[in-house]
């Protein structure tokens, strides 16, 4: 493992990972849990993530004009990753999408479409992926405002079946760690 993915490992492990009796967005339940904003919001987090993420995008020559995904979790993620970008001289904006329109003003459901062009190529991040479903609510929003959702990355997949259903719906499919290596790390 790369030196800087297995440090963002260690730092999820020691940071997000715990054990008990838990209920995910899913409906599943599980001995394991990963509140990964612990690790997205540090400052040590944030910049590995967006720096890991960058490189991804750049050794698999994504063709990419922005990246987001369902607030909150994607969030920190997609500032990081258009952080990481900035800092490369590469203009890749942000954006946030809502899980309900906004009450007042506009009334959008995406944020940030000010920095997009009609039809922009979008990555739709997560922190963490188990069936795929808050990706899939952003890109149906995505796609119906005329976005072309191409990728899904998530800083850590629970290796549950997510996977197979982006490459189902004809998106890629890419985790910078996954649930097997961060049980495996020792702090």
């Amino acid at each position: 493992m790369p030196q800087k993915q297995e440090k963002l490992v260690k730092l999820i492990r020691r940071l997000s990972y715990r054990e008990g009796e838990f209920v995910l967005a899913s409906g599943q339940k599980s001995s394991f849990y990963i509140d990964l904003k612990a690790t997205t919001l540090h400052p040590d987090g944030a910049a590995l993530i967006g720096e890991l993420a960058l490189n991804e995008i750049n050794e698999r020559s994504i063709e990419v004009d922005a990246v987001g995904g369902m607030t909150l979790g994607a969030d920190p993620i997609a500032t990081a990753v258009s952080l990481a970008a900035r800092s490369k001289g590469r203009f890749l904006p942000a954006y946030i999408v809502r899980k309900e329109p906004k009450s007042h003003g506009t009334s959008k459901y995406i944020e940030g479409t000010e920095n997009l062009k009609p039809g922009a190529r979008v990555i739709v991040v997560e922190d963490v992926v188990t069936t795929g479903g808050s990706s899939k609510k952003a890109i149906e929003r995505l796609q119906s405002d005329g976005y072309k959702p191409i990728v899904v990355f998530a800083v850590v997949d629970r290796e549950q079946g997510a996977k197979a259903v982006f490459e189902a719906m004809g998106l890629q499919f890419v985790a910078l760690t996954t649930i097997s290596e961060i049980r495996e790390a020792k702090e």
